[in-house]
């Protein structure tokens, strides 16, 4: 309660000793949440489990801010997106053939998104392609899509490798990974708080350093697990899920996109093929799965009945000759 101690005597102590407990305080809850930040997140895999990957677990931190209130904030930003490509007549609309394609897979992908997020039965999941040259996909907290036609026309995607790019997507929202990334940086703000006020200096630019490069490795993760969950995605819904190997050789080629891996927010193009290659054994059998479930589903179609031939006119009676007279010999 506000202007009462409520039973804490640290809240009412003078001035000095106040502010040497606070610092105490901060320091203390600081570093208790940077070790179960820094505790190695288990494995884990899809709820309901019959075979796939194995990821990390979400992080903890996500935890520090609000799924309801960052889903609404996406749904404002979403919105503001969509009525820019509006503007610009950007914006594909449904009967498009491009944006029917997009439509069409992330239909398919759908059914399987709930077994890595469980609230995700409940989002009002939205696809929008707009036509604008960015190499670039994205999935908003809730399930907001947006597709740019960019990255369809420079990597001349497949249908499989458009899946992978889509079920990338996607596993971004289905493990909150924007969830997680904004507790980091409150995080990150509150720990440079916390170094100014017991070292004391100017030390903001090396905190601020320091938090990003622990960011950057956080991403990395987050980027290998969504590669992985979205392969399974695809796989699940009947795509190659080899295909992320070709998208990722495709990619390899757009300008800037290799960089150092120790210094990039996204894994080098070498390592996700590795990684997406090692981990082809466990989404081979969901694969094989979704093809068959495919194929007995679409049944051949019924041979075109044959048109009854119309009935032929009975030929007309040859007329009966009249008997001739016997010939007189």
């Amino acid at each position: 309660m506000v202007g009462s101690c409520g039973g804490n005597r640290a809240w009412c102590r003078g001035p000095g000793e106040g502010e040497e407990g606070m610092r105490r305080w901060i320091v203390a809850s600081i570093a208790g949440l940077a070790i179960v930040a820094s505790v190695p997140a288990m494995a884990q895999r899809a709820k309901d489990d019959d075979g796939g990957v194995t990821v990390r677990r979400p992080s903890m931190m996500r935890n520090l801010v609000s799924a309801a209130k960052l889903e609404k904030a996406a749904q404002v930003q979403y919105s503001q997106l969509r009525a820019q490509a509006i503007s610009r007549k950007a914006l594909l609309t449904g009967e498009d053939p491009v944006a029917k394609r997009v439509q069409r897979i992330a239909q398919d992908l759908l059914p399987h998104a709930h077994k890595w997020n469980r609230r995700a039965k409940d989002w009002r999941w939205e696809v929008m392609v707009i036509k604008a040259p960015p190499v670039n996909a994205l999935c908003m907290p809730g399930g907001k899509i947006a597709v740019f036609t960019g990255i369809i026309d420079a990597l001349k995607l497949t249908d499989d490798e458009l899946a992978m790019v889509i079920g990338h997507e996607m596993a971004h929202a289905l493990r909150e990974h924007a969830r997680a990334r904004a507790a980091k940086t409150t995080l990150t703000n509150v720990s440079t708080l916390a170094v100014g006020l017991v070292v004391g200096g100017n030390v903001g630019e090396l905190a601020r350093q320091g938090g990003g490069l622990l960011v950057l490795q956080f991403n990395r993760n987050d980027e290998r697990d969504a590669d992985l969950i979205g392969m399974e995605l695809a796989a699940r819904a009947g795509y190659d899920p080899a295909a992320g190997i070709t998208l990722w050789q495709k990619m390899a080629q757009v300008p800037g996109n290799v960089r150092p891996t120790w210094l990039s927010t996204h894994p080098s193009s070498e390592d996700r093929m590795r990684r997406i290659k090692a981990a082809m054994k466990d989404v081979a059998r969901l694969y094989e799965k979704a093809n068959a479930r495919r194929m007995s589903e679409q049944k051949p179609p019924p041979e075109p009945v044959k048109a009854a031939e119309p009935a032929k006119a009975p030929e007309p009676a040859k007329p009966v000759e009249a008997s001739k007279p016997p010939e007189q010999k």
